[in-house]
């Protein structure tokens, strides 16, 4: 008998072992390491940042627990690059790329290892290559777009004033988000015979210059896509559009909080917070990044900030009874640096 409790004994033991361990096993596995890569400092794109980071901190439980590294290039290729490869020496488990120069590169890194890469921010992950299709993506990233109806900034910028017809072009060319909106724009303008200019930039000094070529143009109004080298300048330009009465319509809410006329366009802290859902989709869920559709999201949110909507002219009664029929909501912003 005593055998026999023995064995008992030593078998019960042997089995809380095996169970300990499987627990702490899934302890650490429960732990994910999550490689946050954003392009630059802005305001969208640090909206966008925040509310991954927040929405995953309050996903977390005894169980499971999100650690994130995060990084800023501030749109340095080098620098990008590194980053990522040391996410890779990291052994992450997910990486996010911030805008579309980051997913890019991270596309390019992960090619071989398949480290799992959602994006956010993407304006057209189908024309850059990012993915196969927005439904089925492949490979082994997905992610959300801020996809820009660039048609309808366009509406909105003659129902404000149906008697333009010389409009500006402002973006970098060395964008990848802005490729698109602004041949969509070129196009819309072509088939209305209206004529525009185009003026661009690659750093803030650059952008300034282009703008006081904007005013020496004469032009009836600029329209910037969602475009990160622009939204970093725009604190420096907005000013002198202003006192040359000349509305600056743009593809983010953040153009209109640093001093545009209008931004136009997503909810960057909701797509925040679906792109840390789909984080955690494939991370805690085990889905594959192939099968996991891009997000996309409504774009009919045109944001007036009303200072300047007053500085360069327009009664905010008017524009937003003149807009309200071609946008979701028309909501009103005043001037700042960064969103509260």
């Amino acid at each position: 008998m005593k055998k026999t409790m023995k064995r008992i004994v030593t078998v019960l033991m042997a089995l809380t072992m095996v169970l300990s361990m499987a627990a702490c096993g899934k302890k650490k596995d429960a732990t994910f390491k999550i490689g946050l890569c954003n392009y630059v400092d802005d305001a969208s794109l640090n909206q966008i940042c925040e509310n991954i980071q927040n929405t995953l901190k309050s996903c977390e439980t005894d169980d499971i627990k999100f650690e994130i590294i995060y990084q800023n290039c501030n749109a340095d290729a080098n620098l990008m690059n590194q980053i990522v490869q040391n996410f890779i020496a990291q052994k992450v488990d997910l990486m996010v790329g911030i805008a579309t120069p980051v997913a890019m590169t991270m596309q390019g890194a992960t090619e071989d290892n398949r480290i799992p890469v959602v994006f956010a921010a993407v304006s057209d992950p189908l024309a850059t290559g990012i993915v196969e299709s927005l439904e089925k993506p492949g490979a082994n990233v997905t992610g959300t777009s801020d996809y820009l109806d660039t048609a309808a900034i366009f509406n909105l910028i003659f129902a404000a004033d149906p008697n333009a017809d010389l409009i500006g072009l402002l973006y970098d060319a060395g964008q990848d988000a802005s490729t698109t909106a602004i041949a969509q724009a070129k196009d819309y303008l072509n088939k209305k015979g209206v004529k525009f200019v185009e003026h661009t930039g690659t750093n803030v000094s650059e952008v300034i210059l282009a703008a006081d070529a904007m005013i020496a143009d004469g032009v009836d109004a600029i329209f910037t896509p969602s475009d990160n080298t622009i939204m970093q300048a725009e604190l420096s330009i907005y000013e002198k559009l202003a006192a040359a009465k000349i509305p600056h319509y743009a593809g983010a809410d953040s153009f209109a909080l640093n001093g545009a006329f209008l931004g136009y366009g997503v909810d960057y802290a909701n797509l925040g917070v679906e792109t840390a859902e789909m984080i955690k989709e494939i991370l805690v869920d085990k889905k594959n990044p192939k099968d996991v559709p891009v997000r996309t999201f409504d774009n009919g949110t045109a944001t007036v900030n009303t200072e300047i909507c007053k500085t360069i002219g327009f009664d905010f009664e008017t524009i937003k009874k003149a807009f309200s029929p071609l946008c979701t909501k028309v909501q009103e912003i005043k001037t700042a640096e960064s969103f509260n």
